[in-house]
C-alpha cells in the first residue's frame, strides 16, 4: 500500500513528460531554433557584399519546408556582390515563390546583385531613400605593370595559348582580350536583364533601357516599375501576412543565429570587409561600387 502513492506520482510525472515530448515533436520550429506555435512570417536577412549563397539558400529551404511559416520576407541590405552567388540566391527565391509568398523589404541599399535577388519576389518594398537599381555587370583587373617596372620585378610566363593569361596583372589588356571580355560581360548583363524582366513581368526592352548601371532612389524605382510599394520592414511583414492568409498582426520568426567563436567571428568580419574592396568571383560582379 505504501508503494501506491509513489507509483501514482511516477505515473503522473511520466504522463506529463510524454505530453511535453509529444508537444515538442508536433510544434514546428525555425530550422534548428526554438520551437514555436502558430502561423508566422519568416524574415531572412541578406546583409553586406554577397560572397556566398549557401546560408541564404539553406534558410529559404528551411522556411519553405516549415508548414507554420506562411510567407517570407527577404530583408535586403546589400550593394550586391559575386555573379554566381547572386544567381544562386535568385534561383532559390524563385523556387520559394512557387510554394510560398516572398516579399522583399529593401533597407538603405539593395543595388545590383541586391536588386537581382529581389526581382522574383511577389512584391518589393523600398524606403523612399533606398538606393537600388545599378542593373549591370562589372569586370575588374588590377594592372600592376608600371609598379612592377618601378620595383624591378618581372614575370616569366609559359602558356598553352595566346589568351591563357588574359587579365593578368603584369600587362595591359590587348584589343583582342578587351573585345572577348566585353562580349562576356555583355552576355552576363543580358542574363541580368532577362532575370529582371521575368521577375518583374516587364518587357526586356524597358528593363534594358534602365540597365545602364544607374542607381535609383526608392521613389524613383517605384516610378519606373522596379519597386512596387514604398514602406519599411514592418509594412512588408504585414503585407506578407496578408498573402499568407494570417489573421491579425503577423508574428515573425528569424532563422537561428549561427554560434561562432571569437576567431571565426573576426575572420568572417574581415572577409566581408575585404570583399568591399576586392572584386568578387575573380573580377566579374553584380555590385555597386561607391
Amino acid at each position: 500500500m505504501k508503494k501506491k502513492p509513489f507509483m501514482m506520482a511516477l505515473g503522473v510525472f511520466g504522463a506529463i513528460f510524454v505530453f511535453f515530448a509529444a508537444l515538442m515533436m508536433l510544434m514546428p520550429s525555425a530550422g534548428k531554433g526554438t520551437p514555436f506555435i502558430g502561423e508566422r512570417v519568416g524574415v531572412i536577412e541578406v546583409r553586406g557584399v554577397i560572397v556566398s549563397a549557401q546560408k541564404v539558400v539553406d534558410e529559404l529551404e528551411s522556411f519553405r519546408e516549415n508548414a507554420a511559416i506562411k510567407a517570407i520576407v527577404l530583408r535586403v541590405e546589400s550593394p550586391g556582390g559575386g555573379v554566381a552567388p547572386s544567381q544562386e540566391i535568385y534561383t532559390a527565391v524563385k523556387k520559394t515563390v512557387g510554394d510560398k509568398p516572398v516579399v522583399v523589404s529593401m533597407g538603405s541599399v539593395a543595388a545590383s546583385g541586391g536588386y537581382y535577388i529581389s526581382a522574383p519576389a511577389k512584391r518589393i518594398f523600398a524606403n523612399p531613400g533606398t538606393i537600388t537599381g545599378s542593373i549591370g555587370v562589372i569586370l575588374e583587373f588590377p594592372n600592376l605593370q608600371e609598379l612592377m617596372k618601378t620595383i624591378g620585378v618581372g614575370l616569366q610566363v609559359v602558356k598553352s595559348g595566346a589568351l591563357k593569361d588574359m587579365g593578368a596583372s603584369n600587362k595591359a589588356l590587348s584589343a583582342e582580350e578587351r573585345k572577348l571580355l566585353q562580349e562576356m560581360v555583355d552576355n552576363v548583363h543580358s542574363q541580368f536583364v532577362r532575370a529582371v524582366a521575368e521577375g518583374r513581368s516587364m518587357p526586356e526592352e524597358k528593363v534594358r533601357a534602365l540597365a545602364d548601371g544607374r542607381i535609383f532612389s526608392g521613389e524613383q524605382a517605384k516610378a519606373v516599375g522596379l519597386v512596387d510599394q514604398l514602406g519599411g520592414l514592418q509594412d512588408a511583414v504585414e503585407y506578407a501576412g496578408q498573402l499568407g492568409k494570417i489573421s491579425g498582426k503577423p508574428k515573425v520568426v528569424y532563422p537561428p543565429k549561427e554560434q561562432t567563436g571569437l576567431w571565426e567571428y573576426i575572420l568572417g568580419k574581415s572577409k566581408l570587409q575585404l570583399a568591399e574592396f576586392l572584386p568578387a568571383n575573380g573580377g566579374l560582379s553584380f555590385i555597386w561600387r561607391h
